[in-house]
C-alpha cells in the first residue's frame, strides 16, 4: 500500500500545483511579450522558465485567489540586488507586444526606465477593464496615446513621460473618471488641451510640460477640486489665464512658464493656496496686481521675461514669506520697496527694466 500511497500524494500535490499555478494562456502571453524585448546586461528575463509564471518570475504577481496575472513591474532604475550587482542602470531594446492584451486581469503594468524600447503603445490596451496602473516613462516609444483610453475607468495612474508620444490628447481622456495622476511631459504631443478637461474629478497631479500642446488652457480645469499640481509649461499655450485658476481650493503649483500666454495676471492667483508660481517667459502685460497680504505665501513667484509694467506692488512687504522673486526683463519702474523680501534678494531678480532702483540696485 506504501508505494500506492505515495503515488496518490504524488498526484495530488501535482494537482495542487497545477491549480495554484498561472493558466497557460497567461504564461503564453508573457513569453510573447518578452519574446518583443532584448535586455543584454541584467537578465531579467532568466527567470522566466518553467511553467509557474506566478513565483518567481521576475517583476509577475498574481492574484492570490484566480491566479490569473495582475502586475507586470519592470524599471529599468532600481534598488534591487539585479541592479546592485551589475552596478548599472537597465537598458532595454523593442517594443511592447499587443500579447499583453492577452492578460485580461492585470491591473498594473510597469515598463519605466529602459531607455531604448520603441514601438507604439498598444491600441488593444483599452480592453483590459482592471487596468489602474500604466507606467511607461523613459523610453523611446512614440505613436499617439489610444483614441479610446477612456474605456479604462479604474485607471488612476497614467505615466507616458520621456518619451515620443505624438498626435493630440484624446478626447476620451476625459472620462478617466478614476484618474489622480497624469503626466505626459516631454513627448511631442500638439493640439488642444481637451475642453471638458474639467472632467477628471479626482485627479490631483497634471504635468503636460514639454510638448507642443496649442490653444487655451480650459476653463475647465478649474472644477477639479483635487488638483495641487499643474504643469503646462514649456509649450505653445496661448490666451490669457482664466481667473477662477486662482480659486481653486488646493492648487499649490502653477507652472505656465515659456509659452504664448497674453493678457493680465489674475489677482486670484496672488491671493490663492498658490506657493509655487511661475508665470516666465510669456507675453503677460499690465501691471503687478497689488494685492499682497498676511495671508500670502510663495515659495516661488516668477515674473520674468514679459512686459509687465507699472511699479513693484508695495504689499509685497506684508505677505508672510516670499522665498523667490523674479521679475526681471519686464517693464517696471521705480522704487523697489524696503524690508522683506527685498532685503534678501539679489539684483538679477529686478536687471533689465526700465528705470527700477533702489536697493539692490542703483540708488534712486
Amino acid at each position: 500500500m506504501k508505494p500506492v500511497f505515495t503515488i496518490m500524494s504524488a498526484l495530488l500535490l501535482a494537482v495542487i500545483a497545477t491549480v495554484n499555478s498561472c493558466p497557460p494562456s497567461d504564461r503564453a502571453a508573457l513569453l510573447a511579450f518578452k519574446a518583443a524585448l532584448h535586455e543584454p546586461y541584467l537578465g531579467i528575463f532568466d527567470s522566466w522558465t518553467g511553467t509557474d509564471c506566478c513565483h518567481n518570475w521576475y517583476g509577475v504577481s498574481c492574484d492570490t485567489e484566480s491566479h490569473r496575472v495582475a502586475d507586470i513591474n519592470l524599471r529599468g532604475e532600481s534598488e534591487d540586488p539585479i541592479f546592485e550587482r551589475a552596478h548599472r542602470t537597465g537598458y532595454m531594446t523593442g517594443f511592447i507586444s499587443p500579447e499583453i492584451c492577452k492578460l485580461p486581469r492585470l491591473s498594473s503594468i510597469t515598463i519605466a526606465d529602459w531607455k531604448g524600447i520603441t514601438g507604439e503603445i498598444p491600441k488593444c490596451i483599452s480592453t483590459l477593464s482592471f487596468l489602474r496602473i500604466l507606467d511607461l516613462v523613459g523610453n523611446k516609444i512614440s505613436g499617439e496615446i489610444p483614441y479610446d483610453i477612456g474605456k479604462l475607468n479604474r485607471l488612476t495612474v497614467l505615466n507616458i513621460a520621456d518619451n515620443q508620444i505624438s498626435g493630440r490628447i484624446p478626447a476620451s481622456l476625459t472620462s478617466l473618471s478614476s484618474l489622480m495622476h497624469l503626466d505626459l511631459r516631454n513627448n511631442k504631443i500638439s493640439g488642444p488641451i481637451p475642453r471638458r478637461f474639467g472632467r477628471l474629478g479626482m485627479l490631483s497631479r497634471a504635468l503636460l510640460s514639454g510638448n507642443q500642446i496649442s490653444g487655451l488652457i480650459p476653463g475647465s480645469i478649474s472644477r477639479i477640486y483635487r488638483l495641487a499640481d499643474l504643469d503646462l509649461s514649456m509649450n505653445k499655450i496661448s490666451g490669457s489665464i482664466p481667473a477662477s485658476l486662482g480659486k481653486m481650493a488646493v492648487l499649490a503649483t502653477l507652472n505656465l512658464d515659456c509659452n504664448k500666454i497674453s493678457g493680465t495676471i489674475p489677482p486670484t492667483l496672488l491671493t490663492s493656496s498658490i506657493g509655487n508660481l511661475n508665470l516666465s517667459r510669456n507675453g503677460l502685460a499690465g501691471k503687478i496686481p497689488d494685492v499682497f497680504g498676511p495671508r500670502s505665501y510663495f515659495t516661488v513667484i516668477d515674473l520674468s521675461y514679459n512686459k509687465l509694467s507699472g511699479s513693484i506692488p508695495r504689499t509685497l512687504t506684508a505677505a508672510s514669506y516670499i522665498g523667490h522673486l523674479d521679475v526681471s526683463y519686464n517693464h517696471l519702474c521705480g522704487r523697489i520697496p524696503a524690508g522683506a523680501p527685498f532685503d534678501h534678494l539679489e539684483a538679477s531678480s529686478f536687471s533689465h527694466n526700465h528705470c527700477l532702483c533702489g536697493k539692490p540696485l542703483r540708488a534712486c
